[in-house]
């Protein structure tokens, strides 16, 4: 019985706004919907963005592409024309599959959204549409605390890990490392190695990294990279 009554005054409040919204002028029933069922017009479509950029996700990650990259720079210049000579020199090999460089996506912990910038990186890494990452501190930090760095010196060819620590340029690092519910970080649960690639003093750096504070650059490969012949490549250019 209560259910039907339940039904029965959903169904005189629904047909009480029928009436009401066919006796207003065009204007007023725009105003009228959007003061009642404004809640629930942003409920669905915030649910059609969320189903959309899901099937985004799909979509890209089922697209052919031999590399993707992403590039988070400390200063605001523009690199798609080195990224752009890099593609055009890397695809002339007649291979299939695209180079994906993704120049938009940030990561500053100074900024007050940080924590949406992580989640957008966690599921770029997830969805495995990043094999390798040009950034600076900030994001190093987190990519060690999710443990998706490759170790270089047993991931890389061992001729490029060779060269690449003569010069100096690996960084020892400890990854894994994340606060509990209480936030305390267990030391016992971190891992040492070599996760990163020091770029200063390059082309590149010079170029899109003059920085009053000297900020550093970091070139890092992600450890679920199934391109990794191809992501040595692009280090190779990047340390030039």
């Amino acid at each position: 019985m209560k259910k039907k009554k339940r039904s029965s005054i959903l169904m005189l409040e629904l047909k009480e706004d029928f009436h009401t919204f066919r006796g207003l002028s065009g204007k007023r029933k725009v105003e009228f919907i959007w003061d009642y069922y404004r809640w629930k017009i942003l409920a669905l479509l915030g649910a059609v963005f969320i189903l959309c950029l899901f099937v985004h996700i799909i979509w890209e990650g089922q697209k052919p592409c031999r590399l993707r990259v992403c590039v988070v720079l400390n200063t605001e210049d523009d690199c798609s024309p080195w990224f752009g000579r890099f593609t055009e020199e890397l695809t002339s090999d007649g291979k299939p599959g695209a180079v994906d460089v993704n120049l938009d996506q940030p990561f500053d912990y100074d900024n007050m959204y940080y924590y949406v910038q992580e989640a957008e990186v966690m599921t770029t890494i997830s969805s495995g549409r990043m094999d390798l990452a040009v950034c600076g501190s900030d994001m190093l930090e987190y990519l060690l605390a999710l443990n998706a760095c490759l170790p270089l010196d047993s991931g890389l060819s061992k001729e490029l890990a060779d060269a690449l620590k003569a010069q100096g340029r690996l960084v020892y690092a400890t990854a894994n490392l994340t606060e509990d519910k209480h936030g305390q970080v267990n030391p016992e649960d971190g891992i040492d190695g070599y996760y990163a690639i020091d770029l200063e003093g390059t082309d590149f750096f010079l170029e899109y990294n003059e920085t009053e504070e000297k900020e550093p650059l970091y070139a890092i490969v992600i450890r679920n990279t199934k391109h990794l012949s191809d992501c040595e490549s692009l280090i190779r250019e990047l340390v030039k």
